[in-house]
């Protein structure tokens, strides 16, 4: 009769088990919020506005930040928005402060969306395409110009502009299901085909380079309680963190917190072979001078 011999346990098993945990509990947070918008979109579509959810032009924190200027200078809405836009803006503001770009990362059903397409790409076998460090540098600056544009197109025309353009408008809205005209709807329609092949070849593309919501949170984020940050002496600059960031972001260097453009996926915080190199923690990087000032008084 043989024994068996139990086998000894290991820090990869559990590891990979709290990876999978923080897997599920994205995608289902994903799923969640993305299946709420289209519920509301066919409702809306199907004509039960009167007991139904409202159209996802009411629920679009980003139609707070389009109609702001003008609410303030003139008491009213921009056409389209709501008083819901204001408060889903103000909350998000709140979310931001306290948890990050987690909304990118764990809310956002076009941020799902792309994440799909990743997930398509890598099933077909489909090499990811790699733009030089300076390419991407420069163009991560195109949401800021998206962004100048929206806002001052909005503005003067006191009408929801980039809604006859916008991707996660056109995908999610339903339109094309419910009234499709290809005459008044192919700009839109070849901005979303466009923007899904981009994002299929390179991940996270609308987030990385076009998305306006993205440029304002990446600013906000700054002034966020939580954020994740590197301890600089136990990293052993290995870079395992960066293979599974969909941002492209060089978290090894990070230095402390990483980068602003980050959306709290906590996909580097599980690949970092070194418990406790990466974490979340409650400092806010505002607050980084003032502790150097101390340190520094400190040790003098």
């Amino acid at each position: 009769m043989t024994a068996t011999l139990s086998q000894p346990k290991t820090k990869a098993r559990p590891r990979r088990r709290r990876t999978s945990w923080t897997t599920i509990a994205r995608r289902t947070s994903q799923l969640i919020f993305a299946g709420f918008i289209l519920v509301a979109s066919i409702r809306h579509g199907l004509g039960l506005e009167s007991n139904a959810l409202a159209s996802i032009d009411a629920l679009c924190p980003f139609g707070g930040i389009e109609t702001l200027w003008t609410w303030i200078t003139t008491g009213r809405f921009v056409a389209m928005t709501h008083p819901s836009n204001l408060i889903l803006g103000l909350g998000l503001l709140v979310g931001v402060l306290l948890a990050g770009n987690a909304f990118c990362g764990w809310i956002c059903p076009f941020g799902a969306f792309q994440d799909a397409l990743t997930w398509v790409r890598r099933k077909l076998h489909i090499s990811e395409v790699k733009l030089p460090a300076k390419a991407d540098h420069l163009l991560r600056y195109g949401r800021f110009v998206v962004l100048g544009i929206i806002l001052y197109a909005t503005i003067t025309s006191l009408k929801l502009w980039f809604a006859e353009y916008d991707p996660y408008r056109t995908l999610f809205s339903l339109h094309w299901l419910f009234d499709f005209n290809l005459a008044a709807m192919w700009p839109a329609l070849a901005i979303l085909g466009l923007v899904t092949a981009g994002s299929l070849l390179i991940e996270r593309f609308w987030c990385k380079y076009l998305c306006p919501l993205g440029a304002v949170l990446s600013v906000t984020q700054h002034l966020s309680f939580l954020r994740i940050r590197r301890v600089e002496d136990g990293c052993k600059g290995c870079a395992l963190c960066e293979t599974p960031c969909p941002m492209g972001i060089k978290v090894a260097s990070a230095n402390p917190a990483v980068s602003a453009d980050c959306i709290g996926c906590l996909k580097c915080v599980d690949a970092c072979p070194k418990h406790g190199v990466l974490s979340v923690q409650l400092a806010p990087t505002w607050l980084d001078p003032v502790k150097r000032r101390l340190n520094r008084n400190t040790t003098a």
